[in-house]
């Protein structure tokens, strides 16, 4: 303890105070300087962010090297801040080059760009998700799926055109570009679980989707736990949306428009249950929500 306070002494006590202030300022190279290092340090995160705070603090790290050098004809001062403009060069010619080495199919950028960037998705995160997957041509009027015979062993993503999905030959819904094809066929079954679709999947156009396989996705997930959450929310979201689309087309007696978030959904929807059945109940469920 007293050679600590003996060395704050002679830092802080002993130390001689400045009595004479310089009356001019310095040069328009060492503000420059300054002006770099706060715009610099505004920087953000990923990779573009990494470029922006690099390339700022290198060329402010370079001006303070040159104003050391000009006007101070401090060796020290320019030799650090030199190397510190060296070492920001490095780091951004090694991010540019990363940057430059990650590149895409066209169908992977539009991905990439509609639907994982904006959820923030790194362009590495990107990169592990896409080197998983394929990409695949459905022509017009030919089947992904068809229903009680296509085993489910892939999750896929609509890219461009529009799929039909039918169930006993009804019309169901559309699935178009940005959304999952087999969402709750996929989030229905756990790993070690098999099952068949039980609607068909019929491309209206010419489609491009990207796939993954369902082992080799399992193992992706369980490598990657933010990956793993990315997947989660985009499928949840995309089975909310399909449930959605179901519920525009169900009206129950007077055209009354029902609504999924009512109970017993699942054994209302059945078959075997009668309109007159279906009206009652829907109406209960009105009354029971007016409340």
């Amino acid at each position: 303890m007293e050679g600590n306070s003996s060395l704050w002494k002679n830092l802080i006590d002993e130390h001689p105070v400045c009595t004479i202030w310089k009356q001019e300022a310095e040069g328009a190279i060492y503000h420059l300087a300054s002006i770099l290092f706060v715009v610099g340090f505004m920087g953000g995160s990923g990779f573009f962010g990494l470029l922006y705070v690099f390339s700022l603090l290198g060329l402010g790290f370079l001006c303070s090297a040159i104003w050391a050098w000009v006007d101070v004809c401090a060796a020290d001062i320019f030799s650090w801040n030199f190397i510190l403009f060296v070492i920001c060069f490095i780091r951004f010619v090694h991010i540019a080059y990363q940057v430059h080495s990650i590149t895409f199919a066209r169908e992977f950028q539009l991905l990439y760009s509609s639907l994982f960037q904006p959820l923030g998705t790194s362009l590495p995160d990107f990169r592990t998700i896409a080197m998983s997957s394929e990409v695949v041509t459905l022509e017009k009027e030919h089947c992904y799926a068809m229903q009680g015979k296509t085993s489910i062993d892939k999750l896929s993503l609509l890219v461009s055109g529009r799929i039909r999905v039918t169930a006993d030959g009804e019309f169901l819904h559309y699935i178009f570009p940005f959304q999952f094809l087999d969402s709750p066929e996929w989030d229905s079954l756990k790993p070690t679980e098999e099952g068949t679709f039980q609607v068909t999947l019929t491309a209206e156009t010419d489609c491009r989707y990207v796939s993954w396989r369902r082992k080799k996705l399992y193992l992706l997930l369980a490598q990657h736990r933010y990956i793993s959450r990315l997947f989660s929310v985009l499928i949840g979201s995309d089975i909310a949306d399909k449930l959605y689309a179901l519920n525009d087309r169900v009206y129950i007696g007077k055209r009354y428009h029902y609504d999924i978030r009512l109970p017993n959904f699942l054994q209302m929807s059945s078959p075997e249950m009668s309109k007159s059945s279906l009206t009652e109940h829907f109406q209960n469920s009105r009354r029971y929500y007016d409340k």
